[in-house]
């Protein structure tokens, strides 16, 4: 498969296998108040409790481990605002490659501290006015290593989707299934694996309302780019899908629909209280939508949800969580 296919399920099943012993299988948490706060049976697949806190263990590990002797020898760059950095940066330790990773100068401290502490090296740049894709491909360039971006290659989406297989094998079967959306790689392997082991189920992806344009998107039939969005959603703060997401996303997915920071919020809460987990604000973006009813079939329906991340700092978790 080259870095210009799109990926299939096959991939997703290839993708297991490397992940298999490395990523953790995180379990399914069930909670009989969420499920009478959302009026639905909710299956939450933990991916907060995942090796680096977050799904991306996943894609990253597979994508790194694809590699040649001569690509791994020179290394990898990578460009993230926190989950994509840690997990690069551990599945390159784990991997014995050196590591680069860009990250924006207001990067939660706890994910730049991780990142580093994986040993790789961060680079830090103003996410407002630099391009951090730019930047990375130029520090490639210079020192000869190869890019691993966040979402926009087939090895990645292939093994982000296996948190859904997962998902599906230990759940059973699920009516609808919902996922954050940024750059669309965790959405995208979703799909795929939806589409093979649960067609009927129906596919929704949840972005922050300040950031719709994966929305926007789907509308046009088209990749629309907009401004760095301003949101406590720090792993959503994308500004367009890519070139492989894109497509899989418009011809699988049910709807997107988007989620406030103040839902946000109130999703952190409820998992917090009902399930004694503390997940970060991009890590209960599908839960959100679920909760205030964006996603509008799930009246009675077995729904797979998936929280993808939980690294935030506790003081600012404290802070969020408190009373309103």
């Amino acid at each position: 498969m080259s870095s210009d296919s799109l990926p299939t399920y096959a991939d997703v099943e290839a993708a297991a296998a490397v992940v298999a012993g490395r990523a953790h299988r995180t379990p399914v948490l069930r909670s009989r108040r969420l499920d009478e706060r959302a009026g639905c049976e909710v299956h939450l697949k933990a991916e907060h409790l995942q090796r680096v806190g977050a799904f991306k263990f996943r894609g990253a590990l597979n994508a790194l481990s694809s590699l040649d002797a001569d690509q791994r020898h020179a290394g990898v760059v990578a460009f993230s605002s926190g989950n994509h950095a840690q997990a690069v940066a551990l599945a390159a330790r784990e991997l014995g490659l050196p590591a680069v990773i860009v990250m924006p100068h207001d990067a939660p401290a706890l994910k730049v501290a991780a990142t580093q502490g994986y040993g790789a090296e961060v680079v830090r740049y103003d996410r407002y006015t630099e391009d951090q894709e730019q930047l990375a491909h130029e520090l490639a360039a210079s020192r000869g290593m190869t890019v691993i971006p966040p979402y926009d290659h087939p090895k990645v989406i292939a093994g982000q989707g296996t948190a859904v297989r997962e998902l599906i094998e230990d759940a059973g079967e699920l009516d609808v299934i919902v996922t954050p959306l940024g750059g669309g790689g965790l959405l995208a392997g979703s799909i795929l694996a939806a589409g093979a082991l649960a067609p009927g189920a129906r596919l929704y992806g949840v972005e922050p309302a300040a950031g719709d344009d994966g929305l926007r998107s789907l509308r046009e039939g088209r990749i629309v780019t907009i401004e760095t969005p301003r949101t406590l959603a720090d792993g959503a703060q994308t500004t367009h899908l890519g070139r492989l997401t894109f497509p899989i996303i418009r011809d699988g997915v049910t709807g997107v629909v988007t989620a406030t920071d103040e839902e946000l919020v109130e999703a952190m809460r409820v998992v917090a209280a009902d399930l004694k987990q503390v997940v970060e604000p991009t890590g209960v973006l599908a839960l959100a939508a679920v909760l205030s009813g964006a996603v509008q079939d799930t009246r009675g329906a077995r729904v797979g949800v998936v929280l993808s991340g939980g690294n935030v700092d506790l003081h600012r978790f404290a802070e969020l969580v408190g009373a309103p």
